[in-house]
């Protein structure tokens, strides 16, 4: 299971334990917990030697919090305009079938490898862990086709779909994006709603040094920028804009105000690359 995976599920553990945190998730810490080589991570905020002056267990974790924050309101957002379907796509350690208010009627889809699913729903059977709507657990590899799969498991194309890819556009090769993109609008009816985000401008060559990929790298043996996929990546707003979508495009630094959340813009900052895309089909 890809490592990244449990670094964002770290990530939404410290940034549970605060106070003022954007976003909860009573999971997170368990799913870290159970991970083979994750022992000596923290798993809480007042684990962090130098809190918010660490540029990976603070700052970094405070941005996965802040990105938790916006994608859950945008899904909730969406079910309340009426989609009752939800379809993770990339679900890794995500929680929100289990820990998001959803409307009576919802359903959650989480698509990912079956070891991931698997490794998961042992963890949460453990807990007695009860989702909040219903949750079909899908393993497919998005590499390949998974739409059969998800009409089989009883998702309508024709009824409105709040869809959420998280962190996972930026690891795919452009052409795959496109794909994507292709295939959630083919599977979107009116009402329906799209978040994901993408990475802009990211030269492994003159970012390796900084900050946060130093941290990462060095400290947990993860090089981030060997895993994004650095080929010119396609506009895929304006390919959503010319479906008939209507998109927009943030920062993550356009809601650090808003939820409360000390995260500015720093000197080389890793950050500012990544973009939030919140798309809605009217």
């Amino acid at each position: 299971m890809g490592m990244t995976a449990f670094l964002v599920a770290a990530a939404r553990a410290i940034e549970t334990s605060r106070p003022d945190a954007p976003a909860r998730d009573e999971y997170a810490e368990h799913l870290v917990r159970a991970a083979p080589g994750c022992a000596d991570w923290p798993r809480r905020f007042d684990e962090v030697p130098d809190g918010d002056a660490d540029p990976l267990w603070g700052r970094l974790a405070r941005f996965f919090g802040l990105r938790t924050r916006v994608f859950d309101g945008f899904l909730l957002s969406a079910a309340a305009g009426g989609c009752r379907q939800v379809v993770v796509l990339g679900a890794g350690l995500d929680t929100r079938a289990h820990r998001l208010p959803w409307p009576d009627g919802s359903t959650v889809f989480e698509i990912d490898l079956e070891e991931v699913l698997a490794f998961k729903q042992s963890v949460l059977d453990t807990l007695g862990a009860v989702p909040r709507a219903a949750r079909v657990a899908l393993a497919a590899d998005l590499r390949q086709d998974w739409t059969h799969a998800l009409v089989a498991a009883g998702f309508d194309p024709t009824r409105p779909t709040a869809w959420l890819a998280e962190g996972l556009v930026p690891y795919l090769p452009p052409a795959a994006e496109q794909e994507l993109i292709a295939t959630v609008n083919a599977h979107s009816a009116p009402g329906s709603a799209f978040g994901y985000e993408v990475k802009r401008g990211v030269d492994p060559a003159g970012q390796r040094d900084y900050p946060v990929y130093a941290a990462v790298r060095e400290r947990l043996g993860i090089d981030l920028l060997a895993l994004f996929d650095t080929a010119p990546r396609p506009c895929s707003v304006a390919d959503l804009d010319a479906r008939g979508w209507d998109t927009a495009v943030h920062t993550p630094f356009d809601f650090a105000d808003r939820h409360g959340v000390g995260l500015r813009p720093t000197p080389d900052d890793a950050l500012a690359a990544n973009r939030w895309i919140l798309a809605v089909r009217p």
